[in-house]
Order: structure tokens, then sequence, then C-alpha cells
């Protein structure tokens, strides 16, 4: 392989390294709190999901602003943020199963 070949084969490589290292995980990962509970049916469960997406963002912006060293406590309330989203995804279910 030619020289100048090889050296721009090592120069996109370190800048694809460069650019993923600086943005972090991709947004909408597996397991991030979805909006999924109807606000017409249950207004304020779907208000407080929309605030515990709007949680789990600004932790993401912390693990950004800090170089996700946060001693894996940013990342313990993310997943609890997680769960806590599928539990109001649940209650909105046993609240239909009730009305209908």
């Amino acid at each position: 392989m030619p020289f100048v070949l090889r050296c721009c084969v090592v120069l996109i490589g370190l800048g694809l390294l460069t650019s993923c290292a600086q943005s972090g995980p991709p947004p909408g990962g597996p397991g991030e709190p979805v909006l999924n509970v109807d606000p017409a049916l249950h207004g304020n469960i779907a208000a407080a999901q929309s605030l515990s997406r709007q949680a789990y963002d600004y932790v993401t912006s912390a693990q950004g602003a800090n170089d996700y060293d946060l001693g894996g406590h940013a990342a313990r309330a993310k997943e609890l943020l997680r769960e806590a989203n599928e539990e109001m995804k649940l209650a909105a279910l046993s609240a239909n199963e009730r009305k209908f």
C-alpha cells in the first residue's frame, strides 16, 4: 500500500475515533424512557413520564459534561428512570383494566 494511502487511512481512522469519543452514546439507545402513555386518558401519568424523560436527558448531559465519569451513579440513576417509566406505563394499563 502506498505511503500516502496509508497516511489517509490512518487520519480517517483517527478522525472517526475522535468523533465517536466526543459524541458519547447514541441517542435513542435501548431502554431509554419513552412517552407511551396517552395524555388524553392519563394526563398525570403522561406528565410524570415526560418529566422522567427530561430527567434522563439531563443526566445524560451531565455525563457528557463530566466525561462519563460519575462513579456509575449517573448510569444507575438512568436505570431507575427507565424502571420508573415502565412502572408508569403499567399503572396506566392497570387503570385501563378498571375503567373498561
